[in-house]
């Protein structure tokens, strides 16, 4: 499937949400981010769909709240809306420990991350 990109209005503002403190990492969260970065709603709402990464579930949660904020705040139409901006940052990391042989313990670090995703609308193609 070749990679479709909308071009988005530079006058316009962007709108976004963000979920922070999820229980992922954000490496593998950005690689669900970097497919739909670029693509109409519609699109990545699809690809979230039945991409077989556990980290789409929270993702499509984001896109969703973002295109609502749009939707409820400006107007917007969401059917006008890209994904102009898709990021995950780290968060903290909880800290477990895992008993070893003879005494000693193991680290153990579970990630977190916080999950920004920003919609504009389209340019109008002529």
């Amino acid at each position: 499937m070749a990679k479709q990109i909308t071009k988005v209005n530079p006058e316009a503002s962007s709108i976004q949400a963000t979920a922070r403190y999820i229980r992922m990492s954000p490496h593998k969260v950005r690689r669900v981010l970097d497919q739909i970065r670029g693509r109409s709603y519609r699109e990545a709402l699809i690809l979230l769909e039945f991409m077989p990464y556990r980290a789409c579930e929270p993702v499509l949660k984001v896109l969703r709240s973002a295109v609502a904020n749009a939707e409820h705040n400006d107007g917007l139409d969401p059917a006008t809306l890209v994904v102009s901006r898709a990021y995950a940052d780290q968060g903290p990391s909880l800290k477990r420990f895992r008993p070893r042989a003879q005494g000693r313990v193991y680290q153990i670090r579970k990630p977190t991350c916080h999950i920004t995703v920003a919609v504009a609308p389209a340019l109008a193609e002529t």
